[in-house]
């Protein structure tokens, strides 16, 4: 797995590719914690994520219950076929707030 940053006004965004799974999680978690620190808002881009397993699903409601409490937005966005299968199987779809494109997220009020 791979993460890059992107700081925009009002709004932050990670990009992330390759697997989200056990041994990567920890170090993806620690990222969009941080990031979610920074920011109002906090989207992330998973479009060039290829699996994400149960370890990873856990990360992303951590980070979503963090921004919730500290009154911030987590926003998902550019979802593959794998990934958003796995957040309809996991019935996590309905919580998250999923965005089609970056633009989207970014404008989502």
């Amino acid at each position: 797995m791979k993460t890059s940053t992107r700081e925009l006004p009002g709004t932050t965004i990670v990009d992330v590719s390759g697997d989200i799974d056990m041994s990567v999680s920890p170090g993806f978690r620690r990222i969009l914690m941080e990031s979610l620190s920074k920011t109002p808002r906090l989207a992330v881009n998973l479009s060039n994520v290829r699996y994400v397993d149960s370890s990873g699903i856990a990360s992303l409601v951590e980070v979503l219950q963090a921004a919730r409490k500290a009154e911030k937005r987590l926003v998902l966005f550019g979802l593959n076929a794998p990934v958003q299968e796995v957040l309809q199987l996991t019935r996590l779809a309905k919580i998250f707030e999923i965005r089609k494109t970056e633009k989207e997220a970014i404008e989502a009020s």
